[in-house]
């Protein structure tokens, strides 16, 4: 039965009898409640949720930016690594420049060499190593014996003379090392300490005739030194051209060589073999191959639907035209301006394409072409003029990863840009619309329940009101 209902039913009953009118029932029927008030925080909550509906929405296209730009930073992410490897490739310092030295004896003479070093042989012979010099004291009980009132004085290769006082401040030989070491005069002096005693062993910090030094007699002192050691050069021939060197480690002779000597041996001439280090090229080309992969892969994602849709970004023209630009460099071909090469494209490094875009790598060919054919892999990543392969994907990685005007930095900015004008909507919708209209739903429904609040109060006066009358009629 309606309220409606239920209201004429109580008023015909109450009309065809002698009895008083209940408006407590009239009300509760005509309300369809059994009890008063209103629950004004819930009511004002379900307007209030109505009423953000569009804010609703605003935040959904929200959360939807925050996920693309997450989606898009991976990919640039993963675009810079790749850009960084080709232009690696592309670096006449790079590991496509990178040398091996080989050497016939390592126990005579080894070599290293920074990368662009011409390949080739060179013949090396060593005659002597470079020495430093060294002075020694006499032999005294132990380091810590006080020694007598004195000094002695060290002569620099440069022709400084510094004097040594003994027995005052320097009392033992601990003592007067510790002053020789804090006087930066090129030597190092240090405490030997053997079964006979202790000694006093001073060395120059640098090997060489020019690093020569002396010490003097000493004067009323309790020291006496002797030459150990003289500085000389090192001899050696390379290619038949003689070399004197303070250092066993010779540079200059060949460009960007550098010669370790190990030991002398006269008349035992030494190999060694510059070549380009196939091992560094290969690992870098795999890197590329790796990297290639990761961003292919990323970007593939977004356009495939693996059951719940494509990607955030399957919209996006930006990575769709990553993607296109992607697979289009991978048909680049080096063609010479003259003669032939060995290594034209990819699939000549044993780099073939994938159904999905991937890459992979035949190891045997690319060691075939790197141990066989190397100057014509480095033309291809390099080209003549660092124009090769590697420049044309770092281009087109360049026109998307550049912080200036690349793609990625313009797209991110518009979603940028959207967030912030999205924040703004809301926060007007809030402070424009929501928060007067929780304003005035308060005060409305607050006043609706002060007033179904009254009404027992005032059913009641009227109840008893109408119940007096009815009984006086009677």
């Amino acid at each position: 039965m309606s309220s409606i209902s239920a209201l004429n039913s109580l008023l015909g009953s109450s009309s065809s009898s002698n009895s008083a009118i209940n408006l407590s029932q009239i009300l509760e029927a005509a309300l369809g409640a059994s009890s008063e008030g209103i629950d004004v925080n819930s009511a004002v909550s379900a307007a209030l949720s109505a009423a953000e509906q569009p804010e609703t929405q605003w935040e959904s296209q929200y959360s939807t930016l925050q996920n693309q730009v997450s989606a898009l930073n991976a990919i640039q992410s993963d675009a810079n690594t790749l850009d960084t490897d080709m232009q690696s490739l592309n670096n006449l310092m790079g590991p496509l420049s990178a040398t091996t030295v080989a050497s016939s004896n390592s126990s005579i003479v080894t070599g290293t060499a920074v990368s662009g070093t011409a390949s080739g042989n060179h013949v090396v012979e060593v005659s002597s190593l470079a020495t430093t010099a060294s002075w020694a004291s006499d032999t005294i009980a132990t380091a810590s014996t006080p020694l007598a009132a004195g000094s002695f004085t060290i002569t620099g290769a440069n022709g400084t003379v510094t004097t040594i006082s003994t027995g005052s401040g320097s009392s033992t030989l601990n003592d007067v090392a510790s002053t020789i070491n804090g006087d930066n005069l090129g030597v190092t002096a240090t405490v030997v300490t053997d079964a006979t005693g202790a000694r006093l062993a001073i060395v120059s910090n640098t090997s060489g005739s020019a690093a020569n030094f002396s010490v003097s007699a000493p004067t009323g002192g309790s020291l006496s030194f002797s030459q150990t050691a003289t500085g000389a050069n090192a001899s050696l021939t390379v290619d038949g051209l003689q070399i004197s060197s303070a250092s066993n480690d010779v540079t200059g002779v060949v460009p960007g060589l550098t010669l370790n000597l190990q030991s002398a041996s006269l008349n035992t001439p030494v190999s060694l073999s510059i070549s380009p280090d196939t091992s560094q090229a290969s690992t870098a080309i795999n890197q590329f191959v790796t990297d290639y992969n990761t961003l292919i892969n990323a970007v593939n994602a977004q356009f495939a639907d693996s059951g719940s849709g494509e990607g955030v970004l399957a919209t996006d023209p930006t990575v769709r035209n990553l993607q296109s630009e992607l697979l289009q460099v991978l048909d680049y071909t080096y063609v010479p301006s003259y003669g032939t090469t060995g290594v034209p494209n990819l699939s000549s490094l044993g780099i073939t394409v994938n159904k999905d875009g991937t890459l992979n790598v035949d190891a045997a060919t690319l060691s075939n072409a790197l141990n066989n054919n190397f100057s014509d892999v480095q033309t291809f990543f390099q080209g003549t003029a660092l124009n090769g392969f590697a420049n044309e994907l770092d281009q087109q990685l360049t026109n998307f990863t550049s912080p200036a005007d690349g793609a990625f930095t313009v797209d991110l900015q518009s979603m940028s840009t959207q967030e912030s004008t999205l924040q703004t909507d809301v926060t007007n919708f809030q402070t424009n619309v929501i928060a007067p209209l929780q304003t005035q739903l308060q005060s409305e429904y607050s006043q609706a329940e002060i007033a179904l609040q009254q009404l027992p109060t005032q059913m009641k006066e009227i109840d008893e009101e109408l119940g007096m009358n009815n009984s006086s009629n009677g």
